[in-house]
């Protein structure tokens, strides 16, 4: 059904308020954002804006969501570049456009995977769809490859017992996953790794001067946790 003339211009004012909202996002943290003078550079007053956006909070939650958002789409877009058999490929595509994103919006990726905002507590309703697609697609990566059973032999251990097996057997049967849960828990440990390498590099936690070439660290550190699961060779 077509958008009538007061929807259209709903969706571009929303659309707006966010554009505005990353710009303010960039420059002065999330800690700094202001409805007010979002309405300023929108050119408008805030009462306006208001219509649209509730509070400052509802306004982080929209840029959280458009964030998650732009990076799945650019993981999304990445993947779609690989053959769709070639696992190993597919996960160290995801990696890296993980942290191409997050290197080109550090402002975004902060909010997303850095400190929490004071005060704000995104709400799960809005927020847990776009926010795991991203883990959504490694799973999928995880679980075509053991499907098809094209990962290397690894030791999975022993440990997934009593209510973490619970767990990990709950989330299986929500996603309608094959992959045992023992390398389940693997995979979990490798969407950590793989955040927690990507935040080092986007915060600055190395130190300007200990690599000259971060990108090959990063893609040896691709390959360790493609091993931790068994994923085929570098690609």
């Amino acid at each position: 059904m077509a958008q009538t003339p007061r929807e259209r211009a709903r969706l571009r004012t929303m659309e707006d308020i966010t554009r505005i909202g990353r710009e303010h996002l960039a420059l002065h943290g999330a800690a700094g954002l202001s409805l007010r003078a979002v309405a300023r550079d929108l050119g408008v007053v805030s009462s306006a804006v208001y219509r649209y956006v509730g509070s400052r909070d509802e306004l982080l939650t929209l840029l959280v969501v458009d964030g998650y958002n732009a990076l799945g789409d650019a993981v999304d877009a990445a993947l779609a570049e690989v053959p769709e058999q070639d696992y190993g490929a597919k996960f160290r595509a995801l990696g890296r456009a993980v942290r191409v994103w997050g290197l080109a919006e550090p402002a975004r990726y902060g909010l997303l995977f850095g400190s929490p905002v004071p005060g704000y507590n995104a709400p799960a309703e809005q927020t847990t769809a776009p926010g795991t697609r991203v883990v959504g697609r490694l799973v999928e990566i995880i679980d075509g490859a053991f499907g098809a059973a094209v990962l290397e032999p690894v030791q999975a251990g022993s440990r997934s017992t009593g209510s973490l097996m619970e767990d990990l057997s709950a989330i299986k049967a929500q996603l309608g996953l094959a992959v045992p849960e023992a390398l389940l828990a693997r995979g979990v440990l490798v969407w950590a790794a793989l955040f927690g390498a990507v935040n080092f590099e986007v915060f600055g936690q190395y130190g300007a001067a200990t690599f000259g070439d971060p990108a090959a660290l990063f893609e040896c550190h691709l390959d360790a946790l493609a091993g931790l699961v068994g994923l085929p060779g570098s690609g």
